[in-house]
């Protein structure tokens, strides 16, 4: 199947999942978990993940040809990019969407910086996704208790031209439980004020029926990473720890693989239990 955009697979009145690619084995499990649950997917490719492979042409030509190979609607898209550059180099790898991330700069700094990728990579048709950060705060639109403004978010949506917005409404990177309490009204409330989809960062740590509860009050993307790497971490260990002696990768890399996409697929399946901003 062609590849689709991020902004297509948004149109669909249901919660999206987007899920972060560390390997070609996340790649492909991802897209077997939407192919079992008939439904649309993103990939994602992080710049820590191209810092990872030292870079970005490998990683991202394995996502697009995954994707493209796919039975299903996939989306690449370039996430949390700091780098001009790399949103740049990414682009003309053919990914189709980017999220830039300037949310540690003052608002004024993040706006202008923000402003000026979206203007980019609007010319050359490519969705833009944008996080609101707490101005001072090191950790960004994710400092404990940071909370997102609705109006200034509607004002800075306008000022910056972005096609979706990461906004804060009680989630956190890198959580390993899954006890993250979302403030629900604030999502209502954005998803009113805001005139683009709305996007969930650090939902690995969202409880099922929190994320089911978040879509039906306006989140309209999904992001997991964290979650997905403790699934296949865990069934590794499993698979190595029954056999001490193992050594070639496919032998607990595959079962690895096989519990991710049965993952995916069960979080699709929650993600599309009610109908976007439907509350």
């Amino acid at each position: 199947m062609p590849l689709v955009g991020t902004g297509d697979i948004l149109k669909a009145e249901r919660g999206t999942g987007a899920f972060n690619v560390v390997m070609l084995e996340h790649a492909t499990a991802i897209v077997a978990g939407a192919e079992a649950a008939g439904t649309p997917v993103v990939l994602q490719i992080s710049e820590n993940c191209v810092r990872y492979h030292g870079a970005a042409a490998p990683i991202i030509a394995a996502a697009l040809a995954t994707a493209s190979a796919a039975a299903v609607p996939v989306a690449v898209h370039l996430d949390h990019a700091t780098s001009v550059d790399l949103v740049h180099e990414a682009v003309g790898l053919g990914v189709g969407s980017v999220m830039f991330d300037a949310s540690t700069l003052p608002y004024a700094d993040n706006v202008a910086a923000t402003a000026e990728v979206a203007a980019w990579c609007h010319a050359r048709g490519v969705f833009v996704e944008a996080e609101l950060g707490e101005v001072g705060g090191k950790d960004g639109v994710h400092a404990p208790g940071a909370r997102t403004d609705p109006a200034e978010a509607a004002a800075y949506v306008s000022a910056t031209d972005v096609d979706a917005l990461a906004v804060a409404v009680g989630t956190s990177h890198a959580m390993l439980t899954r006890d993250a309490v979302l403030d629900l009204d604030l999502i209502a409330e954005l998803r009113a004020a805001v005139p683009v989809p709305l996007v969930l960062h650090g939902s690995s740590g969202v409880p099922d029926a929190t994320l089911a509860a978040a879509v039906r009050h306006g989140m309209a993307k999904i992001n997991i990473a964290t979650h997905l790497n403790a699934v296949l971490t865990a069934e590794v260990r499993r698979a190595l720890d029954a056999a001490p002696a193992l050594v070639d990768p496919r032998k607990y890399l595959k079962p690895a693989r096989n519990a991710v996409s049965a993952e995916v697929a069960r979080l699709l399946d929650v993600l599309g239990g009610g109908i976007l901003g439907d509350n």
